[in-house]
């Protein structure tokens, strides 16, 4: 519902009656006779009704002018607020009801602290502090300094001539936390690898704390007039890609998040463009090689092209040469201890084996160990069994 609509002039006697008029108009509004003294009540007024008014005493001597201009009571805002570090955040706002009056915003914040803690005990103030507004943006205060294990209230009041009303909310670095994208995207071609492009960037410049705290990072790309995007997790600040379509220019962007994963991916970058190379293959086949496939390929007609939709069977090779000699000799070692390991008990076991056949059979486990016939009294009763046979 439109409101203001009761409208006085100032700096004039309120004694005297007066008539009121439409800036304009001759069509009296409101007589000296209505009781309302120097104010003017106007009902089920609207937009059309907006302008300025004047008044005039009874000998029609100029008594003041006003301005109609018809709105709303200020609303809650709407708040949100994004840190783009471990030190500082910025809140925006956007009112939720236009008032169409004059309209300003009071901002502030303070960090809260848990009763009874003893962070309240030991913290001689928590605020409330103002929140700086930009200049340069509207709807936009800045916090710096910002504990990153706090959490702070924010305080967003909008004020217009018919009241206030305040936002509160509480936020924390962790959850806000969304760094701008990356800086300085380049992608190149790798000379000899027509399936290949080399992607680097640098940490956004508003990240002040690296190497303390770290980003991580994902990278998307697709060949020109594809609309479907290929993503990876690059480890540090650069990515070969080994799938590119030969011959077709290829967009890349990237974004960062905090690499313990507090709050959520940064905004893509610009993209950027790269063709991959389309010269001569590098380190494939020697010479003579190559002048004998040259030669078979004029008798059995020219060579079928290469499929530029496979990935590059070969593999970049970025190891030194010399740990490659130290990864042999190391399996060279393991492998001849193996070895000397499985020889040692083979024969153990051989030997244990041929002793076992060779050596003295054991007693029977019930086997008497006197022979019978040094047994006292048996030669008796064996020539009686005989006699009795």
């Amino acid at each position: 519902m439109h409101v203001l609509k009761r409208l006085h002039p100032s700096g004039e006697d309120r004694q005297t009656p007066v008539s009121w008029f439409r800036d304009g108009e001759l069509r009296l509004l409101q007589g000296p006779d209505s009781g309302l003294g120097h104010r003017l009540f106007l009902a089920h007024v609207d937009s059309a009704d907006e302008g300025p008014y004047v008044c005039q005493t009874v000998d029609g001597v100029f008594g003041g002018m006003v301005t109609l201009k018809l709105g709303f009571p200020p609303a809650r805002p709407e708040v949100s607020c994004q840190a783009v570090d471990y030190e500082n955040f910025s809140c925006i706002w956007s009112p939720s009801q236009v008032s169409g009056l004059p309209t300003r915003y009071l901002t502030s914040y303070r960090k809260k602290i848990l009763p009874g803690t003893e962070s309240e005990r030991e913290s001689s103030s928590t605020g409330p502090w103002p929140c700086p507004q930009d200049p340069l943006e509207a709807f936009r205060c800045v916090v710096h300094g910002a504990e990153f294990w706090s959490e702070y209230r924010i305080n967003v009041t909008e004020v217009n001539p018919l009241g206030a009303s305040t936002c509160l909310l509480d936020v924390r670095l962790q959850s806000i936390l969304r760094p701008d994208p990356p800086q300085g995207l380049r992608v190149e071609s790798v000379p000899g690898y027509p399936r290949r492009l080399h992607a680097s960037w640098t940490y956004p410049a508003s990240w002040h704390r690296q190497p303390h705290f770290l980003l991580k990072f994902r990278l998307q790309y697709r060949p020109a007039q594809h609309p479907a995007w290929s993503t990876v997790e690059p480890v540090g600040l650069e990515e070969v890609i080994t799938d590119a379509v030969a011959g077709l220019p290829h967009a890349v962007r990237v974004s960062a998040r905090d690499f313990l994963d507090a709050g959520t991916w940064s905004a893509w970058s610009p993209e950027a463009w790269g063709t991959p190379s389309t010269g001569p293959l590098q380190n494939e086949m020697s010479d003579g090689n190559k002048q004998q496939q040259e030669a078979v390929g004029q008798e059995d007609g020219p060579t079928p092209p290469r499929p530029s939709l496979q990935p590059d069977p070969r593999p970049l090779d970025h190891r030194d040469p010399l740990e490659q000699v130290t990864v042999l000799a190391s399996l060279g070692i393991f492998s001849f201890l193996g070895l000397a390991v499985g020889a040692l008990a083979l024969g153990l076991w051989l030997r244990l084996r041929r002793g076992g056949k060779d050596g003295p059979q054991k007693p029977e486990f019930l086997a008497p160990m006197i022979p019978v016939d040094r047994i006292p009294g048996i030669p008796n009763l064996q020539r009686t069994q005989e006699n009795f046979s």
